[in-house]
């Protein structure tokens, strides 16, 4: 449960355009560590390891649960899957329910691929939030999930590692 928002809290557009313009040099930041990674990762980019972290912490989402999540069209969901599933990182088989739905899973190599972008990610992360303290881990995810709103509820699960 959230705790309603501090009235006295008022925020001017300069504090607003500051804090979405720290947002913007972050995303640069990380996505700096992720194509360095990628780097010796020949034929995967950005999209296949977002596919890739996002089947490790929500098994079995498929196209439109992917879509959702990143924001992908369904098209360029549906071929990210399908290039993870070629290069043996993930599998994908008919749902139980709805064969049209494909539920994927990263398989073994899929993981250690997953894991291998994710390293740099998490270093950079764990700097921040060291930096920022104990209260600012805490008041950092809140801003985070509210900034994500309703994609953090969808897909199947998410696995708490």
């Amino acid at each position: 449960m959230t705790s309603p928002a501090d009235p006295r809290l008022v925020l001017r557009d300069e504090e607003l355009d500051s804090g979405l313009e720290l947002i913007l040099l972050a995303e640069a930041s990380l996505w700096a560590a992720v194509d360095s990674a990628l780097e010796t990762e020949p034929g995967l980019g950005r999209p296949h390891w977002r596919a890739a972290f996002l089947l490790r912490r929500r098994p079995g989402i498929g196209v439109r649960d992917l879509s959702r999540l990143t924001g992908l069209s369904k098209q360029a969901a549906s071929r990210t899957i399908a290039d993870l599933v070629r290069a043996g990182l993930a599998e994908s088989a008919p749902g139980d329910l709805d064969a049209r739905r494909r539920p994927a899973h990263l398989t073994q190599a899929g993981r250690g691929f997953e894991g291998r972008v994710a390293e740099r990610l998490r270093a950079l992360l764990g700097r921040a939030y060291r930096t920022g303290g104990l209260d600012g881990v805490a008041g950092a995810r809140r801003i985070l999930a509210a900034l994500a709103g309703p994609r953090t509820g969808v897909g199947l699960r998410r696995e708490e590692t």
